[in-house]
C-alpha cells in the first residue's frame, strides 16, 4: 500500500495515483483544473471546530498530541469510518496522495491518517 502525503500547491506527478483532498476548506488561490483532485472526503476531514481549536495550538509543544487525539475521536464517528474505510480500500488498489495546503503536514490530519491507513 503506498499512501504519500503533498502539498496540495506542489504540482502533480504522474505517479500521484488518487489525489485526495483531506482539508475541509479549499485551497486559497488554487484553482479546480490546477490542483487535479480526484476525491474530497469531507467526513475525514477535521471539524471546523477542530481546526480552529488545532490553529490557535500551534505553537505550543503538546497541541498536536491532543489535536490527534481529538482528530481520532472525530474519525470514529460512523460518516467518517465509513469514510475512512473506503479511502484503506482505495488504498489497497494502488498508490493514493493525501493533500493538503498546510504548511506542516507532518503535525497535521495527514500524519494521522496514513498512519491508520498503513497500521493494518
Amino acid at each position: 500500500m503506498t499512501v504519500r502525503v503533498r502539498r496540495v500547491y506542489e504540482p502533480p506527478e504522474p505517479d500521484d495515483g488518487v489525489r485526495v483532498l483531506v482539508d475541509r476548506l479549499w485551497p486559497r488561490g488554487l484553482s479546480k483544473d490546477a490542483a487535479r483532485i480526484d476525491e474530497w472526503p469531507k467526513a475525514l476531514t477535521p471539524s471546523t471546530e477542530l481546526r480552529r481549536w488545532h490553529h490557535a495550538q500551534e505553537d505550543t509543544s503538546d497541541g498536536y498530541e491532543e489535536f490527534r487525539r481529538r482528530y481520532e475521536a472525530e474519525l470514529a464517528a460512523p460518516e467518517a469510518a465509513e469514510a475512512l474505510d473506503a479511502l484503506r480500500a482505495l488504498a489497497g488498489e494502488g498508490p493514493v496522495t493525501l493533500l493538503t495546503a498546510t504548511r506542516s503536514p507532518a503535525r497535521s490530519q495527514t500524519s494521522v491518517l496514513v498512519e491508520l491507513l498503513t497500521s493494518d
